[in-house]
């Protein structure tokens, strides 16, 4: 194939690169510095900040290839996902961009030159438009002269005005389509009602190859456009619909974006799997597996990115907008009949197609796969159950001619069985049936309510009021002390909290994971305000605290006032800040340069330290990793700040902490020769003042993400010596020292373990005789279904089983419920069933519903349950219960 989806990616770069532009790689999906977006949703949310004239552009001219997100906000297109063949979550977006350099008319002709010189698409296909009002762009389409009048087609703001937000930069577009033929659209099932034309909604027929916008105006609060002082060019062109124009007109078939030669490497694999199963239809063969299919390409896609880039599913944020993609895509795989983990294969579909334009793909390529095979495996154990729970719903609301499912179902299935809302809607959509969204939305409300009402301060939060001339600079890096002026400050109920901003502070309020100072600040008159934790807000520091002597006015605006940090716990809190570099280093060096960091906490006593990577971390690797800190402790290498252009510290090797949102200028803190870090904590002079640094433990928090917890200085001091304490009353206790107390335990667990061993045995040989003991049995029949129960005495849940097992292998075809007096009312029960019979009777169900006769709860396989109980008075009565649940 000529028009590969790489080489149209390539042919854009290299045509604009050709007439002065510079090739800038994709920004990531996360904004920097923007926290209004989740993700980059549109090519031009990178140079935002260049049109604002707050950052300078790398060069007045740049060309590149975006990576953009489409699932949350305004631009969200999860749900149409699948259901046609150009909706995507994720997708690439090739931009040229003039930063008050060309305008207009170079814009216009060179987009026209690459559409029909370079990709050589036949003019009497194309369309163009403008904005009604934009004579200067119509006159230079007229003057052109390669479009007759009755093509240049005007539009209003709807179609032809583009904004950023409902304030900024914006401005009028032209835009080129192209005609792809009656047979590409159907307006029937489309766009019904309208005809197949340029800037249809729906309509496949009329394609945008590319849409220029010309931001000429600022737009205000009141809605007034005012001319800016520089006219900018922001261009798109999707690539997937332009590989599909491209690879259509190449081989005279009408395909949709699904059908390029990219997408269908990854649908292949997909295809792999279904073979592999045994059972369901390739693409193309069936219309409902088609949706599936497109549905898994998309978000394999937009999956695999999103690791890449350092997120992994969780309950927050982008994280869980991961975890909802991972989600409905394994949903998905059921209705192709895949019911095992299977989207890593989709994922090297990913690799295989985009690999060489995004390397970080490869790079992250099996850590990406164990992070969706782990998610995928978990959701398995509830996602089969979660549609038998809807099927069973679908079959009642149909049966009373119902259309709604209710919210306190659908509420279930998120809170119980993990289902997203936007999935069930999903599942639920092809059966026309409809979710109680008000029912869901009370319960969700009211399960926060009851989040909150948990956390709840009793203290009353500071009323402040921030705004225009209360911006704060921090100037703590090297002081603990200052004078300053207060700019504002405000007060909650009597007691509570107060609140104030000065000028100047040494007071770091909190981010990137170091804790907030804290401190006294005093008037000159005496008052006395105890800070106890600092925070920014809106460009200012808050200080927070409680007024130790005088009152809330003695801190009014304009107050003169002396600040002090508190020393000792800034101290501790640096030495801990600057370890956590040390360790950052430490575990890319040790681990790989996969690591990366995923969030931190620098408190005075600890640290802690969450980094992406896949898999536990072995003991001998994390001694190496300590040893390596302590050696660069050791080393005492000098720790060296600088501020610099952000681009420039990135391209020094300096790394950017997780969650911290940086400006064009930079603060770099450099240790030794080995690490480099963007950061604005603070921090020890020389790596000698850590003193030392103890490991204390490392732990899983989320699927692809570790936990490093540690301490140094005195507290690694106060760390070790406690734990000598504590084995020093080991060693009293065993009457022993040292390895003689190793030796003196080895041998007392060795003892235990022999006597367990003689006690298994024994209540295996009671276990043997009551499961066999016919006549104490109660066998009965119910429906032709052979029950048999039996009363238990002190025989524990786990022998229990072995006595199940033994009645099953008896009697053939059963079902057993077993019921065990464990002394002090405690009770304990035990359904196992055939596996003849688990089709329609569930251990599981016939546990819950006799669970509670004794007091308890329960639940399990449909082959064996069990639960406990606080009722051992009943247990003949739950054991009886059985025989009703039959039939």
């Amino acid at each position: 194939m000529r028009w590969t989806t790489s080489k149209i990616r390539q042919s854009f770069l290299d045509f604009f690169a050709a007439r002065g532009h510079t090739i800038v790689p994709s920004a990531s999906l996360i904004p920097k510095g923007d926290p209004t977006l989740l993700f980059v949703n549109a090519g031009m949310v990178p140079f935002k900040d260049y049109f604002l004239g707050i950052r300078t552009p790398p060069s007045p001219r740049v060309v590149n290839c975006q990576k953009v997100l489409r699932l949350s906000g305004k631009h969200n297109d999860l749900e149409a996902v699948g259901r046609d063949t150009y909706h995507h979550t994720f997708f690439e977006m090739l931009g040229n961009w003039s930063f008050g350099d060309y305008y207009k008319e170079e814009a216009i002709k060179w987009h026209w030159e690459l559409i029909t010189k370079v990709w050589e698409i036949d003019p009497k296909l194309l369309y163009a438009t403008v904005h009604e009002k934009d004579k200067e762009a119509e006159d230079i389409w007229l003057k052109m002269g390669v479009l007759p009048r009755d093509r240049i087609l005007p539009f209003g703001d709807k179609d032809n005005f583009w904004e950023m937000g409902p304030t900024g930069p914006c401005g009028p577009n032209s835009e080129i389509s192209i005609d792809r033929g009656a047979a590409a659209c159907s307006s029937e099932k489309n766009h019904p009602g309208q005809k197949c034309f340029v800037n249809v909604d729906g309509c496949e027929r009329f394609i945008e190859l590319g849409n220029l916008v010309f931001i000429q105006y600022n737009r205000d609060e009141s809605g007034a456009l005012t001319p800016l002082p520089k006219k900018h060019v922001d261009t798109g062109t999707g690539l997937e619909r332009t590989a599909a124009a491209l690879q259509s007109l190449e081989t005279g078939k009408i395909l949709g974006d699904y059908d390029i030669d990219l997408f269908q490497t990854i649908i292949k694999k997909i295809e792999r799997v279904v073979k592999e199963v045994g059972n369901g239809h390739s693409y193309g063969e069936n219309s409902d597996s088609d949706v599936s299919y497109r549905a898994i390409a998309d978000h394999s896609r937009a999956i695999s990115f999103l690791i890449a880039e350092g997120i992994t599913p969780g309950n927050t944020d982008r994280e869980y907008v991961l975890r909802r993609l991972i989600r409905r895509a394994a949903r998905h795989g059921r209705y192709l009949g895949i019911h095992r983990p299977f989207l890593a294969t989709a994922h090297a579909g990913v690799v295989e197609a985009m690999g060489d334009a995004y390397p970080e793909l490869k790079g992250a390529a099996r850590k990406t796969a164990e992070i969706i095979t782990q998610e995928e495996s978990r959701f398995g154990e509830t996602l089969d159950r979660g549609l038998e729970l809807i099927d069973t719903e679908l079959a009642r609301i149909k049966k009373s001619g119902g259309h709604t499912l209710s919210g306190e179902v659908a509420f279930r299935l998120y809170d119980t069985y993990g289902f997203p809302l936007d999935l069930t809607e999903d599942v639920l959509r092809n059966h026309a049936i409809e979710v109680d969204k008000a029912g869901f939305d009370r319960l969700m409300n009211e399960q926060k309510e009851r989040g909150r009402a948990a956390r709840k301060d009793d203290s009353a939060a500071p009323e402040i009021s921030l705004g225009t001339g209360t911006a704060s600079r921090f100037v703590g890096h090297r002081s603990y002390e200052g004078e300053s002026e207060v700019l504002a400050s405000g007060a909650g109920k009597p007691g509570a909290q107060v609140a104030i901003v000065v000028a100047e502070t040494p007071f770091y309020p909190e981010g990137g994971g170091q804790v907030g100072d804290r401190g006294v600040i005093e008037t000159a008159s005496g008052a006395i305000l105890e800070v106890s934790d600092t925070r920014k807000a809106e460009g200012s520091i808050l200080h927070l605290g409680r007024i130790l002597r005088g009152e809330p006015g003695d801190f009014a605006k304009g107050a003169r006032v002396k600040l002090r940090v508190d020393r000792i716990r800034r101290d501790s809190t640096m030495l801990n800040h600057s370890a956590t570099h040390i360790l950052h280093y430490a575990l890319r060096e040790i681990l790989g340069n996969s690591v990366h960091q995923a969030g931190s906490l620098v408190a005075p006593e600890r640290l802690r330290f969450d980094f992406a990577h896949s898999g536990p971390v072995k003991d001998d690797a994390l001694a190496t990793i300590e040893e390596e800190i302590n050696a660069r402790i050791r080393e005492n290498a000098e720790v060296t700040t600088e501020e610099m252009a952000y681009n420039d510290a990135i391209k020094a090797g300096a790394l950017a902490f997780f969650g911290d949102k940086y400006g064009d200028r930079v603060r770099v803190v450099k240790m030794g020769d080995f690490s480099v870090e963007l950061c604005g904590g603070t921090h020890i002079s020389r790596t000698g003042d850590v003193g030392f640094f103890k490991l204390e433990a490392e732990s899983g928090v989320a699927a692809g993400v570790r936990r490093i917890e540690a301490v140094t200085g005195q507290g690694a001091l106060e760390t070790i010596r406690r734990r000598e304490k504590i084995l020093q009353e080991i060693g009293a206790q065993l009457a022993a020292r040292d390895g003689a107390a190793v030796e003196r335990l080895e041998k007392l667990l060795a003892r235990e373990k022999e006597l367990e061993k003689k006690l298994r045995a024994m209540e295996q040989k009671l276990a043997g005789g009551a499961g066999e003991s016919a006549s104490e049995e109660q066998v009965r029949e119910v429906a032709g279904v052979k029950i048999v129960t039996r009363k238990l005495d002190g025989v524990d849940p786990r022998t229990m089983r072995e006595i199940a097992d033994r009645l099953r292998q008896k009697h053939g075809s059963a079902v057993v419920a077993l019921g065990s007096d464990l002394g002090e009312g405690k009770v304990a029960l035990l359904v196992a069933v055939t596996p003849d019979l688990t089709a329609k009777i569930k251990a599981g169900d016939i546990i819950k519903n006799i669970a509670p006769i004794v007091g308890g709860t329960g639940g399990g396989r449909p082959d064996l349950a069990q639960a406990g109980g606080r009722d051992a008075s009943k247990l003949d009565e739950a054991l009886a219960k059985v025989a009703t649940l039959i039939g």
